[in-house]
């Protein structure tokens, strides 16, 4: 009974546990991506036009992006208690829209509607920041893999939630806010203690990378699963029967996971773990200058005098230069020939405070080529509607859905190329999102030239562009800039997702498409004579002239930020080396 115990004991602290159970909170956290299904209920239940619900659009991206305090809850709290806060404001939010819009409580102005749809998002960040500053602190030297497949489940939370509702079969389309309130709720409650950092630098084991492509796998067949679900149900009139059993399945392969860390714990890897340590273990050079940091005694000096091409000679032979550089500037302290400085502040590869990083270009960079990449295909992803409307698509819905799944794609596929990228290499890891980012250039131009068929093409790359952002950008992040405040940094780079959105959409492709849509208006006898009888009809834009010009400026946009990654990837080269360039020598 005692072994039972133990081994109980043994797998509520195994990482992979903990790793399965954030991937389950992320599949039910991007609630935000549901609400082109809210949308419609909630502005035929209020009566509200298409301005109104465009700025209840707004307040959902604040609220989905901004997590400011989320980060902060994360450093100073248990993760629990930021996990439960998350639920409190995701079940007051979205209960309190469904009690609105079904008419148990007064009719709110729209401003408090706002308010709540604003809450009721913002309750993601605690999840995703939970679940991210737990499994990076976990898993430290397989960061990409792990934030790819944990976003990579967030982006795919909407189409999941959206196969569980079809599930229940009601004809009242507002229950889906109820499902929305209740159903994240209870998954983040039953797993609040499960989420949390466990020491699994300490819990290495020879099946990991086996472990991580059984992850992959699970999956590839996941995506592949639901895109064919959602072309079935849309090509056929699915029976209840059929659509209760789809969805059985799809939780079945959602529950697949959890196989690992029971085989490692009750059967497989007896063997006992070693150590991962949280960087490369130094050699006795090292050892030798960590010794003098540890007296806090920083020579600035050796920065400035230490050759250029040192940072590319083997480690042993780095360190042995950078050592002799250091006893000669402390024989020439000791002699008062130079002045010994303390160090300011901590460098890259170190961990940084939000205040700290603000003040480097090299996360500026990251946050601007971010900015530039995200924002753009956020825009067509807000804007996909009536880019296939324009084209004279009758169901929108097909391309909404595939983006999702590609998004998917591109968040689990970006965070494992980048991981190839920097342990085969040791190369930068934005080197990868340069890439990713020359992709959505390459897919704007195909939005640009709307050639047959090329709806399909530009979702395809922009898709996988725009999820790969999501899995390398934090991995990057938490290297350059450490674990300690992990939390803060990832949500405030996360601002430059809806800051993206709100000058491109809202400053760019929207005015653009109602200049166009004016210009055609003139010429239409129906516009003419609804405007003379006091009708206030929406203008609509139609051909490939709608946003021709808007997707030239978004692929020009990806160029820019393309240049920006490879200047981050040419001033953190040296970074990389010390970080994975060891363990290669």
């Amino acid at each position: 009974m005692s072994g039972l115990r133990g081994r109980l004991r043994t797998l509520l602290n195994n990482r992979w546990l903990v790793f399965v159970a954030a991937m389950w909170v992320q599949a039910v956290a991007g609630t935000g991506y549901l609400f082109g299904s809210l949308s419609p209920v909630i502005k035929s239940s209020l009566g509200y036009n298409q301005r109104q619900i465009a700025r209840l659009g707004v307040a959902k991206d604040l609220g989905d992006s901004i997590g400011f305090l989320a980060g902060t809850l994360c450093e100073i709290l248990p993760l629990w208690a930021a996990l439960l806060v998350g639920v409190l404001q995701n079940f007051v939010g979205y209960g309190w829209v469904w009690l609105v819009v079904t008419g148990r409580t007064p009719r709110m102005p729209l401003w408090a509607m706002c308010v709540l749809i604003f809450v009721a998002t913002n309750g993601e960040t605690y999840f995703n920041t939970a679940a991210l500053v737990s499994c990076v602190q976990n898993f430290p030297k397989s960061r990409g893999p792990v934030v790819g497949i944990l976003k990579g489940f967030a982006g795919l939370s909407g189409a999941i939630l959206t196969q569980i509702f079809a599930m229940i079969h009601t004809p009242d389309h507002a229950a889906l806010l109820f499902v929305v309130a209740v159903g994240p709720s209870m998954v983040v409650i039953a797993l609040l203690f499960i989420v949390r950092p466990v020491g699994g630098h300490r819990q290495v084991r020879p099946s990991d990378q086996s472990s991580f492509m059984f992850v992959y796998s699970v999956c590839l067949l996941l995506a592949a699963y639901l895109m064919g679900v959602m072309l079935l149900e849309d090509l056929v009139d699915l029976g209840h029967t059929v659509i209760v059993v789809l969805t059985l399945l799809l939780l079945l392969l959602l529950l697949a996971p959890v196989v690992l860390p029971l085989l490692l714990t009750f059967h497989l890897d007896v063997v006992s773990p070693v150590q991962e340590p949280l960087l490369p273990e130094p050699s006795q050079a090292e050892e030798t200058s960590q010794s003098a940091e540890q007296t806090e005694v920083i020579l600035s000096e050796v920065e400035d005098e230490k050759p250029t091409d040192v940072d590319l000679l083997p480690a042993s032979e780095r360190q042995k230069r950078i050592a002799h550089l250091q006893a000669k500037l402390l024989q020439a302290a000791a002699d008062g020939a130079v002045r010994v400085k303390k160090r300011r502040g901590p460098r890259r590869g170190e961990d940084f405070t939000l205040m700290q990083a603000l003040r480097k270009a090299d996360f500026w960079l990251m946050f601007l080529s971010l900015l530039l990449g995200s924002g753009s295909g956020l825009t067509v992803i807000d804007n996909l509607g009536q880019m296939s409307e324009s084209l004279g698509y009758d169901e929108a819905h097909i391309f909404v859905s595939m983006i999702s799944i590609w998004n998917f794609l591109g968040r689990v596929g970006g965070g494992y190329l980048s991981e190839l990228i920097v342990r085969d290499r040791a190369y930068p890891r934005p080197v990868a999102l340069a890439c990713f980012q020359a992709v959505m250039a390459i897919g704007h131009l195909f939005f640009a030239m709307a050639w047959p068929g090329t709806m399909y093409v530009g979702t395809l790359l922009i898709g996988l562009g725009y999820g790969a952002h999501w899995a390398i950008v934090p991995a990057a992040a938490s290297e350059l800039f450490g674990l300690k405040n992990f939390g803060a940094l990832y949500n405030f780079l996360t601002v430059a997702n809806p800051a993206g959105s709100l000058i491109f959409s809202g400053l760019i492709t929207s005015v653009i498409y109602d200049d166009e849509a004016a210009k055609q208006a003139q010429g239409n006898i129906n516009s003419l004579r609804g405007a003379l009888l006091g009708v206030d009809e929406p203008l609509k834009c139609t051909g490939t002239i709608c946003f021709f010009l808007s997707s030239l400026i978004m692929s020009g946009l990806c160029v820019i930020a393309v240049i920006l990654s490879l200047v981050l990837v040419y001033r953190t080269t040296s970074v990389y080396l010390n970080l994975y360039g060891r363990a290669r020598t």
